[in-house]
């Protein structure tokens, strides 16, 4: 007999709108495979063709104790039918796999939010090791929200029973249990994720099987269980985009093909040296799968060989490259005064993380800012450029690469971990429309002598291959002298040199300001800088929509500024400039303009939220 289908009528689609987006929380023990989870739930949102952004939250911890509170790892994603610029303020959903989790996320859920926990974790030890004086799942503390609790460990240990798994093997299906009920709640194909699965566990058949019996449990459970109160189906229709190819990226990944295309623009073999450091770590893994585009990637014994090499190589005649983070960026910085005195081309990645000192490992900041523009001995000038978003640091990169090879100078790409880790997704540009920029040595003896500071337009000296006949030249740390490029010591010609060196990177041409929402001119401008794009954007979006004066500028060009910068900052009554720092480009602006531009700071490891920026907003136009 056939089943009939009850027809949504317009009545009951009014009454239940689909939402524009839902951000999702994920969260558990570090072991529990939560930003495993949030990739897989990621790759299924971005076909299903939704807008999306994530914030992978993790310990510093290689493995903390196992449910503590210091050892939760977690993973956030925001997506929906509109545009999404940021990973959300506040969860609609927070799925706790231990008292651990919830006890650190909770509060971040916004009332009336979903909380769906394993109940099968709440016993007396990890109460105790999360510091629950008593079990929240019973004793109503969690009132303000929607609690769904099940044994997800049982539910999973009978999916995965008929492959003979041990306890504890069994029990890493965990997440793909919590997966597969994730993907029915959002209306997700279950497909792609099995075809991984099965591809991930090639080698061990039985394992893929019980994690695709775990999915597909967690899904059935979500399907059939017809559990009343909170727990419902979610259509999130896709977003509108402009055609094209499309896929994730995140930051690393965003970086690495950047280079690559910047290499490849500029007709050069490319050498990267780099140290392992967190979060820049991921930029060296992505690279060493590139090498069919003439990349040679190098896993020096120390931060200091990994530049000196990347060096060594720009010497040689290849584009040197870098990265890391901000204790490893101090280590090299005698070795950028050593590029910048010898004028070689060099682009240096800085993925900012929470400091000063070790500090906060696998936490995002912006606190390099100072260190990128002032931070080495004597009068070394660098470009320095700030990437606003994972996308947004494939252009930047390239834009890193053009300027080394044109000016013949280092350049410092910041990004920061939220940047790294992040993933959105990004359209595939077509390379045809970016003007190659090809690399030009010198390669016969000019007229009147070979001169190997000699300066063109740009104050760019030569680039020389060693062993070039007739070319042959000496090359250092010790000052230079003028056009020579022979030792000298001389007061009139360090001030010359140094003059030189200070222009060159002032005088480069970078484009002109835009203002990325808003006015020209007006009450309120917020300015910001790196990846607090989205927070301002979607701030400001949302006060433009009430009818107030407030714009956003942000600048990519840290150093040199664009030449328009000022005027156009004089142009706003008044400057608000959020920084995940105690101020460092509201000093910037404050010495190179001579504008009064208020600080909105945060160091708490975490990303700004929307309504942080808001608030200021509000506050600023009441000024």
């Amino acid at each position: 007999m056939a089943t009939a289908v009850h027809e949504v009528t317009p009545e009951e689609a009014s009454a239940n709108p689909p939402a524009e987006s839902i951000v999702v929380r994920f969260a558990g023990d570090s072991g529990d495979g939560m930003q495993l989870t949030g990739g897989q739930f990621t790759l299924s949102t971005a076909l299903a063709g939704n807008d999306l952004a994530t914030f992978p939250d993790f310990p510093a911890e290689i493995r903390a104790p196992q449910g503590t509170l210091f050892g939760v790892s977690a993973f956030q994603i925001n997506f929906g039918s509109t545009a999404i610029e940021t990973a959300g303020d506040a969860p609609d959903v927070l799925v706790a796999m231990n008292p651990a989790a919830l006890k650190t996320n909770v509060g971040a859920l916004k009332p009336g939010g979903l909380i769906i926990a394993d109940e099968g974790e709440f016993g007396q030890r990890n109460l105790d090791k999360a510091k629950y004086a008593s079990n929240p799942l019973t004793d109503g503390s969690l009132g303000k929200w929607q609690l769904l609790s099940f044994n997800i460990s049982q539910l999973t240990l009978d999916a995965v029973k008929p492959f003979g798994l041990g306890n504890k093997e069994a029990l890493r299906c965990k997440n793909m249990w919590t997966l597969g009920l994730a993907l029915w709640m959002f209306d997700r194909d279950r497909q792609p994720l099995i075809d991984w699965l099965n591809s991930k566990f090639a080698k061990n058949p039985t394992l893929a099987e019980a994690n695709v019996a775990a999915l597909n449990a967690g899904h059935a459970y979500g399907e059939t269980a017809e559990l009343s109160g909170p727990m419902h189906r979610h259509h999130v229709p896709a977003a509108p985009v402009e055609p094209g190819l499309y896929r994730t990226v995140t930051g690393a990944e965003s970086i690495s093909f950047g280079l690559v295309a910047g290499a490849q623009l500029a007709g050069v073999p490319m050498f990267f040296g780099g140290y392992p450091i967190t979060p820049a770590s991921a930029i060296l893994h992505h690279l060493s799968r590139l090498k069919e585009y003439g990349i040679t990637t190098f896993q020096a014994e120390d931060e200091i060989a990994a530049i000196a090499s990347a060096i060594g190589a720009s010497y040689a005649g290849q584009l040197g490259v870098t990265s890391s983070s901000g204790p490893g960026i101090a280590l090299k910085g005698e070795a950028m005064g050593l590029a910048i005195m010898t004028e070689l081309p060099l682009v240096i990645v800085n993925s900012q993380r929470g400091g000063p000192s070790t500090g906060l490992p696998t936490k995002t900041e912006q606190s390099d800012l100072y260190q990128a523009v002032y931070g080495r001995n004597g009068d070394a000038p660098l470009p320095v450029i700030a990437a606003r978003s994972p996308a947004d640091a494939f252009d930047c990169a390239i834009e890193a690469v053009r300027i080394a090879v044109q000016y013949m100078t280092p350049v410092m790409l910041l990004t920061d971990g939220y940047i790294a880790n992040a993933a959105e997704p990004w359209l595939v540009p077509d390379m045809n429309d970016y003007a190659p920029f090809p690399v030009e040595y010198l390669e016969n003896v000019p007229e009147g002598g070979f001169l190997p500071y000699a300066r063109d337009e740009k104050l760019k000296r030569p680039w020389v291959k060693p062993g070039t006949p007739g070319l042959l030249h000496r090359i250092g740390g010790i000052e230079k002298a003028v056009g020579t490029g022979n030792i000298e010591y001389g007061p009139a010609n360090h001030q010359e040199m140094t003059d030189i060196r200070r222009d060159k990177v002032a005088n480069i041409a970078v484009p002109e300001q835009e203002v990325a929402l808003g006015n020209a001119s007006g009450k309120l401008v917020v300015v910001g800088w790196g990846s607090t794009f989205g927070p301002i954007h979607q701030a400001v979006r949302r006060a433009r929509a009430r009818g107030q004066d407030v714009s956003h500028v942000h600048i990519r060009h840290i150093w040199p500024m664009p030449a328009n910068l000022g005027v156009l900052l004089k142009g706003y009554e008044h400057i608000i400039v959020p920084e995940m720092n105690t101020g460092q480009l509201k000093t910037v602006l404050r010495d190179q303009f001579l504008v009064d531009a208020k600080p909105l700071n945060k160091v708490s490891g975490q990303p700004f939220m929307i309504a942080e920026i808001e608030a200021a907003i509000e506050k600023g136009l009441a000024a």
